[in-house]
């Protein structure tokens, strides 16, 4: 039987292979998504959103979807460059005077008082594509990552948290190369500082309300929380997996990060990535226009920045990336984001969340977990498709059983 060119016997396979997962203690539970020409064709939810209540994953159960955050802010400002408030080339300063006078590191891994000035500009291009030579604590080596620790805590508010940032020097000049970082949080607060509102009530307004994706928020309502996952950190010595808690708000938190703070469903996540799919536009509601969105899912990297490995690995062979999204080149040499055509595009989460869209194939695939790790540029492999340890075959056995099934 074919479903949408899928052999739906072979599909079918798809919750026994990855219960396995669940049964040997390597991850909680799964949802997991597969559409394709216009229709859901399998839709799996497996093991437990939480373990200790005994509690089953389910198709509306609400995840932490971290850096899948980052192409939905992204569009948030593709769409003030539409509305003509907002340009690739436009300096940040210009919204952003917290980083008017930036210094720049002489050694990225070196002494914090030992730095030259920017050769240009921080620009709104360079924010989408992390090339603006800011950091994350955890892509840094040396005292530039302890300096992002201690200045930039948990949380800070919008304005101490830019001020903040915008006194550490960068660690890389910008343009130079591909670093990734807190990039997208300073795009969602340009993108807010220019709407004259919080980037959450600009996401709301423009994307999430829009397309319907009422499950999308920076925090779960206290209503809702019976439905969230709960993010889980293996235990090596224990073989278990050990809760990881995160605070709750009954209210929008005072930092709303754009670049990883959102939390969603599957279905949701669903209707976003259709849009792009679909060129901007979806079941009759458009957010971007066609050449927008063709230019957000192009690559944007040189050939001498693919060349540099992303946290020790050779990350963008056969794939580069676009404004604020990764996208295949050549499927036959990339092997860090899974299986997918020329073409393809999408951008994981650090919890292990995942998705994908395949423009020649006509299809989407979601794969939502909750499995953490403390991060750092000695766990790049795991970062690049989500997983740790015994999961880190969970998602291209998800990948492989999937592309295995299609009968086209």
């Amino acid at each position: 039987m074919h479903d949408c060119g899928f052999d739906t016997e072979r599909l079918s396979a798809l919750p026994r292979e990855l219960q396995r997962f669940v049964d040997d203690g390597d991850l909680s539970g799964f949802v997991t998504l597969v559409w394709r020409r216009g229709a859901i064709v399998r839709l799996d939810a497996l093991g437990w959103r939480d373990i200790e209540r005994r509690q089953p994953m389910q198709r509306d159960t609400l995840f932490r979807i971290a850096s899948m955050t980052k192409p939905v802010t992204s569009v948030a400002a593709l769409m003030l460059i539409e509305d003509g408030k907002l340009a690739l080339d436009a300096p940040i300063k210009r919204w952003l005077p917290e980083f008017a006078n930036v210094r720049v590191l002489q050694d990225p891994k070196g002494a914090l008082d030992q730095t030259i000035a920017p050769q240009r500009d921080i620009t709104v291009e360079d924010l989408f594509t992390h090339r603006a030579g800011l950091a994350y604590a955890f892509t840094s080596l040396g005292p530039i990552a302890k300096a992002y620790e201690h200045a930039l805590p948990p949380g800070l508010a919008e304005e101490p948290w830019l001020a903040a940032l915008g006194r550490l020097p960068l660690s890389y000049q910008p343009g130079e190369r591909f670093h990734y970082s807190h990039a997208t949080d300073v795009l969602g607060f340009l993108v807010g500082r220019i709407a004259g509102k919080p980037i959450r009530d600009v996401l709301r307004e423009r994307i999430f309300g829009p397309l319907g994706m009422h499950d999308t928020d920076f925090f779960t309502p206290r209503e809702s929380r019976h439905r969230a996952a709960v993010v889980y950190r293996p235990d090596l010595a224990a073989r278990t997996l050990t809760p990881l808690p995160f605070p709750e708000h009954d209210s929008p938190p005072a930092f709303c990060s754009g670049g990883g703070g959102l939390i969603s469903t599957a279905d949701d996540y669903l209707k976003f990535a259709r849009m792009l799919l679909g060129r901007g536009a979806v079941d009759g509601v458009r957010l971007l226009r066609e050449d927008t969105d063709a230019t957000m899912t192009r690559n944007r990297l040189t050939d001498a920045q693919r060349a540099i490995p992303f946290m020790g690995i050779p990350f963008w062979a056969g794939q580069g990336f676009g404004l604020g999204l990764s996208v295949i080149t050549d499927p036959a040499k990339q092997a860090w984001m899974g299986l997918g055509s020329e073409g393809a595009f999408g951008w994981p989460g650090a919890f292990g969340t995942w998705w994908q869209a395949d423009p020649a194939l006509d299809m989407i695939l979601i794969y939502l977990i909750q499995n953490s790790l403390p991060l750092g540029p000695e766990m790049a492999s795991q970062l690049a498709t989500g997983q740790r340890l015994g999961a880190r075959a969970a998602l291209p056995q998800f990948q492989r059983l999937v592309h295995g099934a299609l009968a086209d």
